[in-house]
């Protein structure tokens, strides 16, 4: 793990656009995970493989995984794939 204070720039590098970025910024199997993404999302991810940056939980939701709130409503979080051509797409699981 490494703190990098120009995450901002290092987002933009890699293809997260500025109104998908979070609060954190990890990479997990040559995906970029951005934000407090839940395990099922990235679990389907690494199952899939879709040709994408990775995935995104834009903001910090209050009752996401990590943040508090209920198990039961993580699968509600509005989480996006972030497509290797730039797109940004609502991301099921």
């Amino acid at each position: 793990m490494t703190d990098d204070a120009d995450r901002a720039s290092f987002r933009e590098a890699h293809g997260i656009p500025d109104d998908a970025s979070s609060c954190h910024t990890a990479e997990v199997g040559g995906y970029l995970i951005e934000g407090h993404v839940p395990a099922e999302a990235i679990e389907r991810l690494l199952a899939e493989r879709p040709d994408a940056v990775g995935l995104t939980l834009p903001g910090m939701p209050g009752d996401s995984p990590g943040m508090g709130g209920d198990e039961s409503t993580w699968a509600n979080q509005p989480v996006m794939l972030v497509g290797a051509d730039g797109s940004v797409t609502a991301w099921t699981y």
